[in-house]
């Protein structure tokens, strides 16, 4: 029977490195995206989180944009020995760009850095690590069934993640054994809102507890989810907690009880209804399937172009 890391280790050797941040978002939403679709009437919590990774790779492509201006400045030359004229003209056109650039491109990164970047990187690391708290255990049971996740789970993890996953396993055999069992659909809702509860409470805090005060307010505004591509129907944090709270920082979608509060009133309510609708004609089955294929945004492909642009204006090696 496969060990938990071999589970991991089975997704990661699919993903991008840590350091490609749009790319590796990317792949981890198709995880997501591809596992709902699959199966779903079991793994809704992978719907959500597939809309979920997606908003936040929004972020990381701003996060990658931001930083590929400094790809501009010129850090490395060639070996003494192996240099030539070519080596020679590109150092000095290198050396004449960077001190063209060096006070905006500094000014950017020192302000960009210390304003977004910092806060953009806890972010992304949430992302992460809510994929390797939560990922693995959809790959071992949609392989192995309830049995891997119970061979597999941490101590600290049998109140939250095995739970949900009791419960969905059970919904699912009920099921199996009479598809008109009323109690069973909601067995399955409940424990998928249970591994949502599990990476909220247990998972996100470590990060958001990091981020800077504007980072957390531009958190708790770029809060939303957006299931059907029409942005005013979707869940959005700054609706539900009012304009002078968001703004004033009473309510901040970076601590959990009002994270919880919005995702319990707004964000549940409205997956629920979009869930039930769900058919293979309907708009939120278009945008996962553009999740599972990767699909770039137009944010995503900017992020994609510019730091090979940048990388080509200053003649650095690829």
């Amino acid at each position: 029977m496969p060990t938990r890391e071999a589970w991991h280790d089975l997704l990661e050797q699919q993903l991008p490195p840590p350091s490609a941040f749009v790319a590796r978002n990317r792949r981890i939403t198709s995880f997501y995206a591809r596992w709902y679709l699959q199966e779903p009437w079991l793994f809704k919590w992978s719907g959500m989180a597939a809309f979920a990774s997606d908003q936040v790779g929004l972020a990381l492509a701003i996060a990658e944009v931001l930083r590929a201006p400094r790809d501009l400045l010129v850090t490395g030359a060639a070996p003494a020995a192996d240099r030539n004229l070519l080596d020679v003209g590109r150092d000095l056109y290198g050396q004449m760009l960077t001190l063209a650039l060096f006070l905006p491109v500094t000014l950017h990164s020192s302000l960009s850095r210390q304003l977004l970047l910092n806060d953009l990187d806890l972010l992304k690391q949430g992302n992460d690590a809510i994929f390797a708290d939560i990922g693995w255990a959809h790959a071992a049971y949609s392989q192995g069934g309830l049995r891997e996740i119970e061979a597999n789970v941490r101590d600290g993890e049998r109140e939250s993640l095995l739970v949900g996953f009791q419960m969905i396993d059970e919904g699912a055999q009920r099921l199996s054994k009479d598809p008109t069992d009323q109690e069973a659909p909601k067995l399955i809702s409940q424990g998928n809102v249970a591994l949502l509860r599990h990476e909220q409470m247990n998972t996100l805090p470590t990060y958001f507890d990091r981020m800077s005060d504007f980072g957390r307010s531009i958190a708790s505004m770029g809060a939303w989810m957006n299931f059907e591509g029409n942005p005013m129907t979707s869940p959005w944090f700054g609706s539900h907690a009012g304009p002078l709270s968001l703004f004033s920082g009473n309510k901040s979608v970076t601590r959990p009880a009002d994270r919880w509060e919005w995702i319990e009133r707004d964000v549940l309510p409205k997956w629920a209804a979009v869930d039930r609708a769900y058919h293979e004609d309907c708009p939120m089955h278009h945008r996962l399937v553009a999740m599972a294929n990767e699909s770039p945004t137009m944010i995503t492909q900017a992020a994609t172009m510019l730091s090979p642009l940048f990388r080509t204006l200053s003649l650095q090696r690829g």
